[in-house]
């Protein structure tokens, strides 16, 4: 048996040298998790390696141009591979030019350096969530909602879960970060607006994305399930929570059919995957609240990622989810040059 306890204290002393911190030129020897792995061929027919490799700040591309090498190890997607490569710029764009490749142990690495993962308190924004869910007055939606929330397996998954694969909040705590912003978001709206029904739009919002838990496999993997590429988040979701109402005595039918229809359609738009268009007030609400979130997290993701020149404030390009050529504002008082 081998023994890993020196290696593990080796890797709890080694300081990370995270994809994020990746210069031209540099020459990078450390360990990642290989994200994806795909064969191409050069022009001269010769194939080669593209090796996707991420940790938790991000991903990069790998060329191993010679994957018969000695030095190029066996390894697979979601394995951990020590690396030896340079970083160079292609189109504008880092890569890495991997020269030497080995499966790592899993046993011997510290995970959360390789889980992109929420910057907020997941055990606060947990608590919160609670206490918001407390507040529901309406004694079959709150009976809905401690079915969920109280539920300690469906509660552990809610807040490691992403809310995405790709796009906006796709790390460990987005789906509950998503979740109580776009609770917070609808809470206000139903402050503001008094005709709103308070205790149908919040149930809706803390259960809008449910479905989530089981539409994406845990981290590393974070991809669709089988029941994901099938069904969706929205449906499963939705049978999901009418399946918990029939179980609640006195649930009023019409009230599931609301409860079921702002879940239906907090989408927005058919051709954004909703089954159906908001029909109620509260689900044109929640369909705001979800698309605000999500937008302005794709935004926030975008310019975090992307600096020019070390720069905070130039143009970033054109994001094809928010469908616009987009850039930080400036802060007050700023006289530098903003690039294009």
């Amino acid at each position: 048996m081998t023994d890993t306890g020196g290696e593990i204290d080796r890797r709890k002393n080694h300081k990370m040298l995270y994809i994020t911190q990746f210069v031209n030129g540099q020459r990078v020897q450390e360990t990642y998790l290989v994200r994806k792995i795909s064969i191409g061929k050069t022009k001269a027919g010769k194939d080669y390696w593209n090796v996707v490799l991420s940790d938790s700040t991000g991903t990069i591309d790998g060329k191993i141009w010679n994957p018969s090498e000695p030095s190029i190890g066996n390894f697979d997607e979601l394995d951990y591979v020590a690396v030896s490569g340079d970083i160079q710029e292609y189109k504008g764009e880092l890569q890495m030019v991997i020269h030497s490749a080995s499966k790592v142990d899993s046993s011997t690495v510290d995970q959360a350096d390789y889980m992109p993962s929420t910057k907020k308190n997941i055990t606060r924004m947990f608590t919160e969530v609670l206490e918001i869910m407390n507040s529901v007055t309406t004694p079959y939606f709150k009976e809905l909602l401690l079915s969920f929330y109280d539920d300690p397996d469906l509660a552990t998954e809610f807040q490691k879960h992403s809310a995405a694969k790709t796009v906006h909040h796709s790390f460990v705590g987005g789906l509950l970060e998503h979740t109580l912003s776009v609770t917070k978001l609808c809470d206000f709206f139903a402050q503001h607006y008094p005709n709103l029904n308070r205790d149908l739009l919040v149930t809706a919002a803390l259960l809008h994305d449910a479905g989530k838990i089981y539409e994406l496999n845990d981290f590393p993997a974070n991809d669709y399930t089988d029941a994901g590429q099938l069904l969706g988040h929205i449906y499963i979701g939705a049978h999901l929570v009418e399946n918990r109402c029939d179980t609640i005595e006195g649930f009023p039918e019409v009230r599931k059919n609301e409860l079921i229809h702002c879940i239906l359609a907090h989408h927005g738009e058919l051709e954004f995957g909703s089954p159906k268009k908001p029909s109620l007030a509260e689900a044109i609400a929640l369909s705001f609240a979800d698309n605000l979130d999500a937008k302005m997290e794709t935004f926030h993701e975008a310019a975090a990622s992307n600096r020019a020149d070390g720069l905070d404030y130039h143009w970033i390009g054109f994001n094809k989810f928010l469908d616009a050529n987009i850039r930080k504002t400036s802060p007050e008082g700023f006289e530098g040059t903003i690039k294009t």
